[in-house]
This record gives structure tokens, sequence and C-alpha cells, in this order.
């Protein structure tokens, strides 16, 4: 083998690319002293493109297949290099592989949140994210505005920038579009087509397809959050009047099918007064018109009869059944706003009664 058959051989004559990673756009394939051999075989593989650039100059551009490299087919080289005639020689070029596959599930969220005015909550503050996809539609393009002279283009290196993009332009059409907070949920398809629609020309002014850009989720403060689910379990409540009625009913009827004793009268008593009182309270309502006071009642109070609770009675019905025998001074009484039952004697109201109510005659033998 002679001198220059030697240094023939040390010229690239093979240039390929493999690619074994799943995130790089573009490779600068690695030349041995810069030369390249004239007659070298090129091949550039489904989804990708392959670029020579000549003294910083975009030169000729191969698509998919298996090339010998000569003057016939690299016109622009030919023409800066003005090889009219016979070139043989080894000569100088990058050459630069595009990966044109589709790169998705490429994360976008807003890094702080967006404020919003809506017409049910006021002044709201949204985050959001979701998905994309992008490919290189013109590897021309990519190679000038975004990659420059870097070797070894990721994905990493523009997803920050194209991220940007996305947020800003989110920002602009979630304010235009004026739906309430409450109905987002229901119109994320929607936003996302007119998202698309409306960015995909600045992907295209750097050489990028978007695909298929996705919302994922709009929420709102954790605190808002909070708020929101409260009010929506009140909600759930309905009138809470005829709630607090129906569970009242449901107590005194629990009450009635078990064993009566002074116990379970306590405490449907308790009950009854607690429910009745929240009732009242829920039903205090705004008013404009004067309304005369309602009547007072008339004081009552239960007493435990044979083991029993019995209905109230008056005070004049009580001062009857003194007389009668029929309440004693050491009746268990209740009456609503009481603690527990008490001995009738022990109750001022009722004292009085017995004071004032003569005994029972006696039975003559």
């Amino acid at each position: 083998m002679g001198f220059f058959d030697k240094l023939l051989g040390e010229f690239i004559d093979v240039i390929d690319w493999v690619d074994n990673s799943d995130d790089t756009m573009v490779y600068r394939f690695d030349r041995y002293g810069n030369e390249i051999k004239y007659g070298a075989k090129l091949t550039v593989r489904e989804s990708q493109v392959a670029i020579f650039v000549n003294e910083g100059q975009i030169a000729d551009i191969f698509t998919p297949g298996i090339y010998e490299l000569h003057t016939q087919n690299m016109p622009i080289m030919t023409t800066l290099n003005h090889w009219d005639h016979g070139f043989e020689s080894p000569f100088k070029a990058e050459v630069y592989f595009f990966n044109l596959r589709q790169f998705l599930d490429l994360k976008w969220g807003t890094k702080n949140p967006i404020m919003l005015r809506d017409k049910e909550f006021g002044p709201v503050r949204l985050r959001s994210f979701g998905t994309y996809g992008i490919k290189i539609s013109d590897p021309k393009i990519f190679l000038q505005e975004i990659v420059g002279t870097d070797g070894y283009f990721t994905v990493d290196e523009v997803s920050d920038q194209l991220r940007n993009v996305i947020v800003s332009r989110f920002a602009s059409i979630l304010g235009q579009a004026n739906i309430p907070v409450l109905d987002l949920a229901g119109n994320y398809e929607q936003l996302s087509n007119f998202i698309n629609n409306e960015i995909k020309d600045d992907f295209q002014a750097y050489g990028l397809e978007l695909l298929n850009l996705l919302i994922e989720n709009i929420s709102l403060p954790p605190k808002v959050e909070e708020a929101l689910d409260k009010r929506t379990s009140m909600g759930l409540a309905g009138d809470l009047d005829q709630y607090l009625k129906y569970q009242t009913a449901q107590a005194l009827e629990n009450s009635g099918t078990g064993s009566s004793t002074a116990g379970d009268a306590m405490g449907m008593g308790m009950g009854f007064a607690l429910a009745q009182q929240m009732a009242n309270n829920l039903n205090i309502k705004n008013t404009t018109s004067v309304q005369t006071p309602p009547i007072p009642k008339a004081q009552t109070y239960h007493f435990v009869i044979n083991n029993e609770a019995s209905k109230p009675f008056t005070l004049e019905q009580i001062k009857q059944k003194i007389k009668n025998g029929e309440i004693l001074k050491s009746t268990l009484a209740w009456k609503e706003g009481m603690n527990g039952w008490e001995k009738s004697y022990n109750i001022e109201d009722l004292s009085v009664l017995f004071d004032t109510t003569p005994p029972p005659i006696p039975t003559v033998r």
C-alpha cells in the first residue's frame, strides 16, 4: 500500500447515525480531520434528515436513503466550492443529522398562579398543567433558529422556551375565554384545541410542529378548594330546618320502640329541646315589616309516672294532680331548659303548689 493510499484510507468514507437515546433531536457527525472522502457513503435512515454545512452555510439536504457522495448529488456544495470538473479530493463539511420522530409526553405548567376575575367568585388564582408533543417540521429553520453550532441537541434544551410560550398563550386565552371557574373542567378539550391553533405558528417559527397539547388540570388554591368543599357540603344538606325536624322525628320514633325509662325520657326531652332551639335559630329572617311578638306559651312540666315520661302538664293541671295524689313531692319532673330530672318538691315552681294544696283527706276506718 502506497503513502497516498494509506493517507486516503484515514478519511471518513461512511457517514451515518444510529440514535441510542430517546431525547436527541440533532446530532453532528464526528469527522476525522474535518475532511470527508470523495465518494463516501452516506446513510440517512427513516425519520432522519441530513444537512451538510459548508463554511457556515447550509448546503445540501438529504432525505432517507443511501448516497455515494459525488458532485452529482451535492449540487450546492459543488457550486459553493466551484467543483466544476473532475473533483475527486477529500473535502471539509459539517454533517448534521435531524431526528424527525415525535417527542411526546413533554410537560408544561404554570410556575406562578394566573390571576383572573370570575363572575361568581371574584378575583381568583388558577394553576394549570398538561402535556404536549413536538417534532421537527423544517430542519433548515430549526438549525438556523435554535441549534446553531450545537453538536448534540436534546429536547431539554428547547423545552423550557416552548413551555414559556405555551403558558403565556394559555394565560391570555383563558382570560379572554370568560368561562366560569366551575365550568372549566367541562371545556378542557375545547381549550386545548383552541390553544393548539393559536400557538402553532409560534412553534413553526422555530421549525417545529406542535402535537396534541392537552390540559390535564386547572385548579384553585388549596384554601379556596376547602372553602368550596364546605359550600358544597352545605348545599347537599338542603333545607337544614326540615333536616333537623326529620332527625328529631326519627329520634322520637326510636325512643318509642325501646324500653321507656327515665333516662330515655330525659334524652328525648333534651334532644327535642336542642333540635327545636337550632330550628328556631335557623328560621330567623330579616324583615322590614313590624311583627307582633308571639303569645308566650304556658309553662309545662313532664313527670315520671309509672316509670314512664308523661305528656307535658300546665301548672293548673299539675295543681289538680297534686290534689288527687297523682303527683307527689318525690315525683321526678323536667321542663325545657333543665339539665335533668329533679324531684318535684325541689323545683321552685312546683314546691309552691305543694305548700298551697291541702294534703289528701285520710281514709276513715
